[in-house]
């Protein structure tokens, strides 16, 4: 799914859950880069040269600007595909520049909750980016700008009219959480 807000990917977590009684939702920053790193430490999950991309990723250089069908090219090493470039995925945290400095090392769960609209903070980069834009730490913003072309009055919060390198991805706990918690969850997050 391409050009969603944040918002239309949390229902949808909200709508799977309602469907199949299992918690879904989106993953935070520092389980994304977790899972895009793959257990690497090198500038991409395969390494540090980025002439091997376009094995792994669409991006600007090969995309021909737009979106590619999933699972193409090379998975990580943990078997993710498309964790970089193709499509930018959202994430739960609020956009901070400064959030390496502000997570701690050994931070049980870091997140930085989100405390307006904007920014919210995107991952993994997308067909039209280049090449700086798909290492594994490197991070975007949201931006109201992304939906100044909709036709809709009022303005849509379900689609993104001018940012179709955005989507998302989903995690699932390892345990699930009781009812009332993944309530509170989806009341925090969508604020109905």
């Amino acid at each position: 799914v391409i050009s969603v807000s944040q918002q239309t990917a949390l229902m949808y977590c909200r709508w799977l859950y309602k469907k199949t009684g299992i918690f879904y939702r989106l993953p935070t920053e520092a389980e994304w880069e977790y899972a895009c790193r793959a257990g690497s430490t090198t500038v991409y999950p395969f390494g540090s040269d980025a002439a091997a991309l376009s094995e792994y990723a669409w991006f600007a250089a090969n995309s021909n600007n737009k979106y590619q069908k999933v699972g193409q090219k090379k998975p990580n090493a943990w078997g993710l595909y498309d964790m970089l470039g193709n499509v930018a995925e959202w994430t739960l945290d609020q956009y901070d520049p400064a959030y390496y400095t502000k997570i701690k090392d050994g931070a049980s769960n870091p997140l930085i909750e989100p405390g307006s609209p904007y920014p919210r903070s995107v991952r993994g980069g997308g067909y039209t980016d280049p090449p700086e834009a798909l290492r594994s730490s490197s991070r975007s913003k949201s931006d109201p700008s992304w939906n100044k072309r909709d036709p809709q009055i009022p303005k849509s919060k379900w689609w993104l009219t001018d940012a179709a390198a955005v989507g998302f991805r989903i995690v699932r706990p390892a345990k699930q959480l009781p009812a009332e918690e993944i309530d509170k969850f989806f009341s925090k997050y969508l604020g109905n």
